[in-house]
């Protein structure tokens, strides 16, 4: 079945650091409805190759009723579709895309669940999209625990955001881990340390949500599964490259 393409108008475009921007999209009318951790498609006028033309990026707010959209997305030295994302697109350009695919969304069995959210850099944009649809619905849950790693202070994303959260939403916890900042007062190094750390003892409530490159992901399922025991049911992943 071919795929349905949709277009959208760039509302805004803010700089988070040297190489991250939030993208603000008005999708067309006809966009459905999304699921809180799916993503969209670009086709970006970048060659005559799949490979080169269509870029996934995970969508970084809750559902909404407005066709709004949040992209958050991270621009690579050699990518393509980032170079043109970000020198060629500005306030009021329009975007081809199709979506939203994906099935790394919300557990169904929230108030069971202790559900581990383990990022490094814009990995974090599906668990945001998760977190604001739990708490502007007041979707009941037991626990959840973003765990969140970058290099430096200024790569941190949300930050504001997540650490309000953790000061107002009862049993929502927030931690960091820096692999580049000597002098921060948080964890060092990466993110693995935390969860080895918090959740070596199996408990069948937990279940780990994992998003990122696939080195941190390959990573973090061997320490889960092979190392800790938990079973494969267990980690889900959604992988960035």
């Amino acid at each position: 079945m071919p795929a349905t393409w949709y277009q959208a108008q760039v509302l805004d475009i803010e700089d988070v650091n040297s190489g991250v921007r939030r993208f603000f999209l008005k999708t067309d009318s006809a966009f459905p409805a999304f699921q809180a951790g799916q993503f969209i498609t670009f086709d970006l006028p970048v060659g005559e190759k799949r490979l080169h033309r269509w870029k996934s990026y995970s969508i970084a707010n809750a559902p909404n009723d407005d066709g709004l959209l949040e992209l958050c997305i991270v621009r690579h030295p050699q990518g393509m579709g980032t170079a043109y994302l970000f020198d060629k697109i500005s306030k009021g350009s329009t975007l081809t895309f199709k979506g939203p695919e994906g099935n790394f969304i919300l557990p169904q069995n929230l108030e069971s669940t202790q559900l581990i959210m383990v990022c490094t850099g814009t990995g974090i944009a599906p668990f945001r999209s998760m977190i604001q649809e739990v708490t502007l619905k007041q979707i009941p849950f037991l626990r959840m625990h973003l765990i969140f790693g970058a290099r430096k202070v200024e790569d941190i994303l949300y930050r504001e955001e997540m650490e309000k959260l953790a000061e107002i939403l009862p049993n929502f916890s927030y931690d960091i881990c820096l692999s580049k900042e000597p002098s921060w007062p948080g964890y060092k190094g990466h993110v693995h340390q935390v969860y080895l750390e918090k959740y070596k003892a199996i408990d069948k409530q937990n279940l780990f949500y994992l998003c990122g490159w696939t080195k941190m992901i390959d990573e973090a399922v061997i320490n889960l599964v092979a190392n800790l025991g938990y079973d494969k049911s267990r980690v889900r992943y959604e992988l960035y490259g």
